[in-house]
This record gives structure tokens, sequence and C-alpha cells, in this order.
């Protein structure tokens, strides 16, 4: 059972981990029985589930798109508190027309390239919210500059009608 579970972890194993084993095969049959093998300068652990990558990965600073909004001290942190102008699309899990708008309105912030967040706002989870910026229908988005809103609409639009709301709100 234990050469089969060592047999799976030499399996999955990167090519520069391979590069860390051991060349004597007397090495690595003698560990086989511990639970990790050891190379002249790095020591890679196999059976630990939890084992760190043989060099980092670089790091993106990437501005998220959109969020979801988690409660109504998230809303105020989030978009209200917020440099940028932001979207905030009102939408149901129920709701066909959201499940299109979402994903369209979602591209066109993207093209904006972080001059504008997008916040989503679940009517079923936030009601207080809803009530609050006076949701009636679903979908509607609301278009808030430094706390206030300076813009919304009700309903789906295209792409076109999307892209001239976004760049009018972010002042273009």
């Amino acid at each position: 059972m234990a050469h089969r579970l060592v047999l799976r972890r030499l399996w999955t194993l990167s090519v520069n981990d391979i590069r860390c084993l051991p060349t004597s095969t007397a090495s690595v049959a003698s560990s086989c029985y511990s639970t990790s093998l050891q190379s002249s300068t790095t020591r890679v652990s196999f059976l630990s589930p939890s084992r760190s990558l043989p060099r980092a990965l670089p790091h993106t600073s990437r501005r998220e798109v959109s969020f979801n909004v988690q409660d109504s001290e998230d809303f105020t942190e989030r978009v209200i508190n917020s440099e940028l102008p932001v979207l905030v699309d009102f939408h149901a899990q129920w709701c066909g027309p959201c499940k299109i708008l979402g994903p369209r309105l979602e591209k066109a912030v993207a093209k904006q390239k972080g001059r504008v967040a997008m916040a989503k706002v679940d009517i079923d989870d936030h009601t207080d919210l809803a009530i609050e910026y006076g949701v009636s229908a679903v979908p509607t988005v609301i278009a808030m500059r430094g706390g206030d809103v300076v813009d919304h609409f009700v309903g789906i639009k295209d792409d076109e009608e999307l892209d001239s709301f976004v760049s009018k709100v972010i002042g273009q």
C-alpha cells in the first residue's frame, strides 16, 4: 500500500521536482519508508499534502472586474467609500434578464480597464439595500460616484448602450 502511494506521488511530480530527486537508487529505496526524499540541496516532501512550489509564481496585481456584496458594511466600504465610480447591479438568481445583462455589463466594465468597478447585489439576500435604493424591478443598475447616485437604468440594454452608459459614468 505504501509503495503505491509513493509511486502515485512520484507520478504527479513536476519536472523541477524530479530534478531534485537523488540519483542513486539505493537512496530512493532506503527512503521509501520515510515521508520525504532528501537530495543534496533540496528536501522534497512527497507525502505531505501541502508542499510548496519549487519557485514562486509571478504575482500580478489585477483588479477584479466585479465583486459580490456580502452585507451592508461591505456595501458601504466597497461601494459608497470607493474612489472609483461603481456600477451596482441589483439582480436575482431567478431573473432571466439578469442572467443576460450580468455578463454584458461585466464586459463593458472590463473594457474600461480599472476606471470603474462593478458591485453585484442579490436582492433576495440584501432586501434592505434594494429597498434603500428604490429597486422595484430587476435588473436595475445604479451608477454611484463618491457615494452619490449619478445615473441608473432598469431592464436590458444592448452592448453599445451599455458601453455609452459606462463611458458617461466615468466621464468620457
